[in-house]
């Protein structure tokens, strides 16, 4: 697993994990799964329980979608380096 923390949201890349390309953001209580696009945009993951608990703040979700865009290049290198594809 690899992790890195920007403004206060903790990313992680699990090892096992499976693609597209993403990360699990954690803010607070809340956890939401970003995909990182090859077009260097992100969006909230197209899966159920993208966001965890279901009833998070919606500001917890906008800012870690806000920090991986910012941080996406990072972001991006830390899935690289822990699957060695992008």
């Amino acid at each position: 697993m690899g992790s890195r923390s920007f403004e206060g949201v903790r990313f992680c890349v699990y090892s096992n994990d499976h693609s597209p390309r993403h990360v699990h953001a954690f803010l607070a209580e809340t956890r939401v799964i970003i995909d990182l696009l090859q077009s260097g945009e992100v969006r909230l993951a197209q899966r159920e329980k993208a966001i965890t608990p279901p009833d998070s703040k919606i500001t917890d979700v906008r800012k870690a979608l806000r920090v991986a865009a910012e941080y996406f290049d990072e972001l991006a290198l830390l899935w690289e380096n822990t699957h060695g594809t992008t």
